[in-house]
């Protein structure tokens, strides 16, 4: 570790400066040689940094978003050659290539904070060694020696032997007791982080590369972290701490106020704007008119939430336009309620018990319309009328008969003429 940090040794000045200079800030409020003053100081560093990291997290945003809009034709891909797994990279590259998304881009804030994560462990190390580096004097030096973080010195590791502990003040068990939370919580911000973007907003309809590798690094990352903590000191644990906490922030941000469309995150959001939307009747926001507007635009091509939503706004008699407002409009309640019906749920197919019982009961009914005193029972049967006239006294070719031993109940269908 120590010889990656002198790497980047040319950043130790820049780093041990900004340093310096919070800590004079913090050190007339709180004391100079308090570990609040030089806490403090590495969290503002953090925060220094992400703020000037924050079009690089823009710029991660949108080839994120470019690989969400690649899902349909990866998954063709996909079908397409799923036998020949090579062919398929080799498809997945050029898509790549032909569109000018990076499948590693979320990396990159990782990849960009690393020189100042081994500047300022190269600048901690030296105060753990008593060394001057860069604008820090003796007379720093030794305030930030004395400087300690809950009982554990801002220099000293988890892996320090009980000697080297005492040499900074302190007990061995503190040190250990303190850098094993604060590498617990850096590993669970860092998993955290991970699962909420796989969870939330990701578009899981879609299963390829991309997303196996998004969940390999949701598990990877973590490991790998607990694992180097140990040789962490608790100022850079602090440092690595506070970006994580950021980063989380930072996501949860970004996927509660523009998520992956077809992910969970975008159905939430939009049922929160169709709220707001019932409740003022209108479209609040720039953000929130961008997001109609892009699903306006999408036209057929829309996700199924997305015309959920469309739908909930023709409910309500509104119509999305293409600037992102809405507007009244009564084509828009007539097309909802036609959708409605349409989708309206068949009547369920009623037992043989009760289409027997019903077809009985509707025989009464028409007997007792036609003025007949006697009743046709269920076992009777009506025979085919003749239209030639019957003589008088024998009884009518239509009269019931009672159902033989064996024969189905019910009604009967009744016979041809010619099988009579």
């Amino acid at each position: 570790m120590d010889t990656i940090a002198s790497l980047f040794s040319f950043i130790t000045w820049p780093v041990s400066w900004v340093i310096v200079q919070f800590h004079k800030l913090y050190g007339a409020i709180f004391g100079p040689d308090t570990g609040w003053a030089w806490g403090l100081s590495i969290v503002s560093l953090v925060v220094l940094i992400r703020i000037c990291l924050v079009p690089l997290f823009v710029k991660q945003i949108k080839s994120t978003r470019n690989m969400q809009v690649l899902q349909p034709k990866m998954k063709a891909i996909q079908e397409r050659y799923k036998s020949d797994k090579q062919r398929q990279s080799e498809e997945m590259m050029k898509l790549y290539k032909e569109t000018g998304t990076n499948p590693l881009s979320s990396c990159l804030p990782i990849l960009a904070q690393s020189p100042f994560f081994f500047a300022l462990y190269h600048v901690l190390s030296a105060i753990a060694s008593n060394k001057k580096i860069g604008v820090i004097d003796q007379s720093l030096l030794d305030s930030a020696r004395q400087a300690h973080i809950f009982g554990a010195p801002l220099a000293a590791k988890f892996m320090d032997s009980a000697d080297k502990v005492e040499a900074l003040g302190a007990s061995l068990l503190d040190v250990r007791v303190v850098t094993a939370v604060m590498i617990v919580m850096m590993s669970a911000s860092q998993f955290f982080t991970q699962r909420q973007l796989m969870t939330k907003n990701v578009d899981l309809t879609v299963k390829t590369p991309y997303m196996q590798q998004q969940k390999m690094l949701m598990y990877i990352f973590p490991l790998i972290f607990a694992v180097m903590g140990i040789n962490f000191p608790v100022g850079v644990l602090v440092y690595w701490l506070t970006t994580n906490v950021w980063t989380m922030g930072q996501q949860m941000y970004v996927i509660n106020q523009n998520p992956t469309p077809g992910s969970k995150a975008q159905d939430q959001y939009l049922g929160r704007l169709l709220k707001s939307v019932t409740t003022h009747g209108e479209v609040r926001g720039r953000t929130k008119r961008n997001t109609v507007k892009r699903i306006v635009s999408k036209g057929p091509d829309r996700n199924d939430i997305e015309r959920k939503f469309i739908t909930g706004l023709a409910k309500l008699g509104l119509a999305a336009q293409e600037d992102g407002t809405v507007e009244k409009s009564d084509t828009a309640v007539a097309d909802a309620e036609g959708g409605a019906a349409q989708r309206r749920q068949q009547p369920k197919r009623q037992t043989k018990a009760k289409r027997h019982t019903g077809a009985a009961q509707q025989g009464g009914a028409k007997d007792g319309d036609s003025g007949e005193s006697e009743p046709t029972t269920s076992l009777q049967k009506k025979a085919p009328q003749d239209d030639k006239p019957k003589p008088a006294g024998k009884p009518a070719s239509g009269a019931s008969r009672q159902a033989k031993s064996g024969q189905r109940k019910g009604p009967q269908r009744p016979k041809h003429p010619s099988k009579k």
